[in-house]
């Protein structure tokens, strides 16, 4: 298995934001998180990749036992992540944005980024622009991008579709499958919970910090409760971004 969280407890002060999570992705895998706003999804990527400190609990990532290394040396061991919002530095052109993933790295990443352009041929045409002109398509694809620059094992991608018009949504639904196909292992937290299943291999949804299904996604595409709370229209789905 390349990525296992056993029973990991996350505080914000007293309250409990994650209670005794446990998940696995395995190599080749694209897994999915959903749920509803506040369930636990973005605290569950920030906890692997190192951004939050769990109480209790442990992370596996091939084999080793990461829960207390710092987040920037998770980077280094391969677990790469493109945060919501997507954190795009506004006064950095698009190249200077994509290099800053890169830090981690040692020697030339031209190999890294003429695959990232040919990932996004528009961030190639772009690549001088300043970050904070680009639209949010773009920012997004920057985001992610940056995040593939350290060659990670791992991609942590939460809420890619978040804000962007539908066909941007179906754009980077299908370079994220490109990216799996590329052998890249991808954790995907979604507020669309109906393209996140249609994507994934396998999913997780979470209620108030805990797992309380799990199965192959195609399963529970057809399961009338999280048919009813995530899939049966807009009231959940589109508003859902925890």
């Amino acid at each position: 298995m390349l990525l296992e969280v056993t029973d990991v407890v996350v505080h914000y002060g007293k309250i409990a934001a994650l209670k005794e999570i446990t998940l696995s992705v395995d190599q080749g895998e694209i897994v999915a998180l959903i749920g509803a706003n506040g369930a636990g999804k973005t605290t569950t990527l920030k906890t692997i990749s190192g951004l939050r400190p769990l109480s209790a609990g442990r992370i596996v990532f091939e084999g080793n036992d990461i829960s207390r290394m710092p987040g920037h040396k998770r980077v280094t061991a391969g677990i790469g992540q493109a945060p919501e919002g997507r954190g795009v530095f506004p006064g950095m052109t698009v190249q200077e944005n994509l290099l800053m993933g890169a830090y981690t790295r040692k020697g030339s990443v031209a190999k890294e980024l003429a695959e990232v352009y040919e990932l996004f041929p528009r961030l190639a045409e772009r690549k001088n622009q300043s970050g904070g002109t680009m639209s949010g398509g773009e920012q997004q694809m920057v985001a992610i991008g940056r995040a593939l620059m350290a060659k990670p094992r791992v991609l942590l991608l939460d809420e890619p579709s978040m804000g962007l018009a539908p066909i941007l949504v179906n754009q980077i639904f299908d370079i994220i499958r490109e990216i799996n196909d590329r052998g890249t292992t991808v954790l995907l937290v979604e507020q669309n919970a109906q393209q996140a299943l249609h994507l994934a291999h396998r999913a997780y949804v979470l209620e108030t910090g805990r797992v309380v299904k799990s199965a192959e996604a195609s399963l529970l595409l057809d399961d009338p409760e999280v048919r009813a709370a995530y899939l049966g229209g807009d009231l959940d789905v589109e508003g859902a971004t925890g």
